[in-house]
């Protein structure tokens, strides 16, 4: 029954769970609580070592299913990278309460809306960060793997207003389901998912987005999804062909072979990119070995996402 619906996941076991992420002199990896409503959000915050100038870019990063934070800051080693680039990054972390399997509720009607549900969970704690730290509001990103991933699009498709950019990881377009049944569908088979009416369609946000050609758990046609909704979106706000091109690039690094689309606008701001991993599974690609759901070759999806982000402050 609803244990079935995310057996495929059931390969994030437990072992790395738990794991302490880097320790990085001078930073601090403090835990936090954010209660909202009915619900009680655990998480964990990077704060950066060192003497910083203004304030801060923020990153949310959410898990996979069967994760926590420090799995999560331990896999994709963001912490490190924060480090050396400035940035606070918020963990939050999904309760087996709202999940028996910890995974964010992405494909469920309830939480696919601006002010309801998980979306607006989460978007009150980042706020709750953005007022506690001096944080860039102009630079505040999320992105996740997985399920994370899925969520991580339907927060920068909700709260546009909030998140500057995008990155999913192996995750799915918003509105690709609406129930159990339909989630496994689009995991196996990809989504053709509608454009869901957005509460501020002026506002489309810049997504990068990675995915594994050898994913057997979510179809890589979901990351594809993801960036023909936001391309879509972005022609509809505009009632006009945003003319967009598209640019392809193959190369190698990390010892696999990749492919990368770049969509720009004819002013060539960048407005999408699609990373496809040559050989990689269900895992976070170039990601440390410390944590679950990793693929250590392969390019840096944490660089590249982090890379992105930085380039897309808001206007």
């Amino acid at each position: 029954m609803f244990n079935t619906l995310f057996e495929a996941w059931s390969s994030l076991t437990a072992p790395w769970q738990g794991l302490p992420a880097q320790s990085i002199a001078g930073s601090r990896f403090s835990y936090g609580t954010h209660e909202e409503g009915a619900r009680t959000l655990r998480y964990r915050l990077f704060t950066p070592g060192g003497a910083r100038d203004g304030p801060m870019p923020l990153i949310v990063m959410l898990h996979a299913c069967c994760q926590d934070a420090a799995d999560f800051a331990s896999g994709t080693g963001m912490n490190a990278l924060a480090q050396e680039h400035g940035c606070l990054v918020l963990y939050p972390e999904q309760s087996a309460s709202a999940h028996w399997n910890r995974c964010w509720n992405w494909y469920e009607h309830s939480h696919h809306q601006r002010g309801a549900g998980e979306p607006a969970l989460l978007a009150g704690l980042t706020r709750r960060i953005m007022a506690e730290h001096a944080v860039d509001p102009a630079r505040v990103a999320v992105a996740g793997l997985s399920a994370g991933g899925a969520m991580a699009v339907i927060l920068g498709r909700t709260y546009p207003d909030l998140f500057r950019a995008v990155g999913s990881h192996s995750g799915l377009a918003h509105g690709s389901a609406t129930c159990e049944a339909s989630a496994m569908l689009a995991m196996r088979n990809g989504s053709d998912a509608s454009v869901p009416a957005l509460p501020r369609p002026e506002s489309i946000v810049p997504v990068i987005v990675f995915h594994g050609d050898a994913d057997t758990t979510v179809h890589r046609m979901n990351s594809r999804s993801v960036i023909r909704q936001s391309l879509d979106s972005r022609v509809a706000q505009r009632q006009e062909d945003a003319g967009v091109a598209m640019v392809a690039e193959t190369g190698c690094s990390g010892g696999r072979a990749f492919t990368r689309e770049c969509h720009r606008e004819g002013t060539g701001a960048v407005l999408a990119e699609e990373w496809t991993v040559h050989g990689t599974g269900h895992a976070w690609s170039g990601g440390n070995r410390h944590g679950s759901h990793t693929d250590t070759r392969g390019p840096s999806a944490s660089e590249e996402i982090l890379r992105f982000f930085l380039a897309h402050p808001a206007a």
